[in-house]
């Protein structure tokens, strides 16, 4: 059975960071485009972060280039974000996706995703 289990969320201040993690199970995170997407209330879906499968070569939003790593241990099959500098503009539930069609497929046709993690930015 395909999990993904996402964790790490929580409230910060402006300016803060957070490292969220999704788990994978069922399949290995190394063989597939993964994506780390936003949902902000009253907003639709916004990919922030992704990593392609195979060499693992990575891609970022505006909103995140400079401040969010994203990155993959293979020998967990975990995907990670690390979030820096963040603003209360930030404030999202963050799913980590799997990604079957390849980063820049609609969202629609992602196949499993997690139950989202909580991240807070305010003062």
């Amino acid at each position: 059975e395909v999990q993904l289990v996402e964790s790490g969320g929580g409230m910060v201040q402006p300016g803060g960071s957070l490292r969220l993690s999704c788990a994978a199970s069922g399949f290995t995170v190394s063989d597939f485009d993964m994506n780390w997407v936003r949902q902000a209330p009253g907003k639709g879906p916004e990919g922030v972060s992704g990593t392609f499968g195979g060499g693992g070569a990575t891609i970022y939003a505006d909103s995140a280039k400079g401040r969010y790593t994203i990155s993959r241990d293979n020998a967990k099959n975990t995907l990670y974000l690390q979030m820096n500098s963040l603003k209360p503009e930030d404030t999202a539930l963050e799913y980590c996706a799997r990604v079957p069609g390849g980063i820049g497929s609609d969202y629609r046709a992602y196949d499993y995703w997690g139950q989202g993690t909580q991240v807070t930015v305010s003062s």
